[in-house]
C-alpha cells in the first residue's frame, strides 16, 4: 500500500505540494503504436497513451494539479510514459512500478478514425490488484474509465478504489467502450453498471451508447443515470458537439471547426477540458453539479470542446498546453 502521507511529491519529486485541489486519473498507460508510411510499407512510431493517461497530461498541461495512478512499467516504454507524465507536471508517484511488460496498442487509422489492437497480457497495467491500491489523501475528484476497467484484475482493482473514493469525492467516468477488447461481456457490462450507479460525472460518445444501449434514445439513459447517483451526464457526438443534462436541465455545445489529424485522445481531452473547467468554475463538487442551472456549464463545456478540437487537429494524442488555449 503507497502513503503520500497528507504531502505528495511531484512528478520530478523537486516539489512537495498539497493535494487538496487535486484531480487523480486512475486508468491504463500504454503505448500506441502509430502507422507511418515509409517506402514499400508502414512503420510504427510508439507515442505515449491509453485513455486515463492522456487525460492526466491534457490536465496537467492546463496548468491543474494533477495525479495518475497506474501499473508502470521499468521497461524502455514504462519509461517514456514516466517522462511524460513528468513533462506535464503529473504526479504518479501512487503508480505501482514492475518489471512486467508495457501494453503495446497498434493503430489502424481510417479517414482519421482510429481502430485498436492491443497486447496486454500479463503487463504491468493489467496485472495490478486491489492489495496494490494506493492510501489516497484528500482530492477533489478520481477519473476513471476505458480499457483499465475490461481486463483482470486490473479492472477489479480501478472498480474496488472507486467505490472506497465515491463519498469523499467527485467520481469521474467515461466507459470509452473498445468492443474488440472485451472478451466477458456479461461481467464487463456488470461493472459498468455497478460504476454508473456511483459516478458523479458520466461522459459516453454515440459509439459508446451504440453498445451500451443499442437503439434507445440518449435522453433515456441520462434521465436513468440521473436518478441514481449521477449529477451530470453528457453525450459527445464528434463534429456535432456535445450535450451535457444534470438535474436543473440541459445544454448543448457545437464542436470547434478544425482540420483533422486523426481521433485519437479526441475524448480523452475532452474529459480533461471539462473538469478543468469545472474546477476553475467551482463547481467540481458534488452539490454544485447536480444544482448549477445548465447555463454555467457552459464555459467548461466549451472549454472542453477547445481542448479536443486541437487535439484532433495533430498526430496522435497531443493535447494542448495552456498557453495554447488562453
Amino acid at each position: 500500500m503507497g502513503s503520500w502521507e497528507g504531502e505528495w511529491a511531484g512528478a520530478d519529486n523537486k516539489k512537495r505540494k498539497t493535494p487538496q485541489t487535486m484531480i487523480l486519473c486512475c486508468g491504463e498507460a500504454l503505448i500506441d503504436m502509430l502507422p507511418r508510411d515509409i517506402d514499400g510499407g508502414t512503420a510504427y512510431l510508439p507515442a505515449v497513451g491509453g485513455a486515463v493517461f492522456n487525460t492526466a497530461i491534457a490536465l496537467g498541461r492546463l496548468g491543474e494539479e494533477t495525479g495518475f495512478f497506474s501499473g508502470l512499467s521499468s521497461d524502455l516504454f514504462g519509461r517514456q510514459l514516466a517522462a511524460a507524465l513528468a513533462q506535464a507536471n503529473v504526479d504518479h508517484l501512487l503508480s505501482v512500478r514492475s518489471t512486467r511488460p508495457t501494453t503495446l496498442a497498434f493503430v489502424a487509422l481510417t479517414n482519421g478514425q482510429a481502430e485498436y489492437t492491443f497486447y496486454d497480457e500479463n503487463s504491468a497495467g493489467r496485472m495490478i490488484t486491489r492489495d496494490e491500491l494506493p492510501d489516497v489523501p484528500p482530492i477533489d475528484a478520481a477519473h476513471f474509465g476505458a480499457i483499465s476497467l475490461i481486463g483482470e484484475p486490473c479492472g477489479d482493482a480501478y472498480e474496488a478504489l472507486a467505490m472506497r473514493l465515491k463519498d469523499d469525492c467527485v467520481i469521474s467516468l467515461d466507459p470509452n467502450i473498445r468492443p474488440g477488447f472485451v472478451t466477458d461481456e456479461a461481467a464487463y457490462r456488470a461493472r459498468l453498471e455497478r460504476l454508473v450507479a456511483i459516478a458523479d460525472i458520466i461522459k459516453v460518445s454515440d459509439e459508446d451508447m451504440a453498445w451500451l444501449a443499442p437503439g434507445r434514445a440518449f435522453a433515456d439513459s441520462a434521465a436513468q443515470w440521473l436518478a441514481q447517483s449521477a449529477k451530470l451526464v453528457m453525450l459527445t457526438r464528434g463534429g456535432e458537439g456535445a450535450t451535457a443534462i444534470n438535474r436543473a436541465g440541459e445544454i448543448s455545445v457545437p464542436a470547434v471547426p478544425t482540420q483533422i489529424a486523426d481521433t485519437v485522445g479526441a475524448g480523452d481531452a475532452f474529459n480533461a477540458g471539462l473538469l478543468a473547467g469545472l474546477r476553475r468554475a467551482g463547481l467540481l463538487g458534488k452539490d454544485r453539479l447536480a444544482s448549477s442551472q445548465p447555463e454555467v456549464l457552459r464555459p467548461a463545456l466549451e472549454l472542453a470542446a477547445r481542448v479536443a478540437a486541437i487535439t484532433v487537429a495533430r498526430p496522435g494524442a497531443d493535447p494542448p498546453w495552456a498557453h495554447e488555449i488562453e
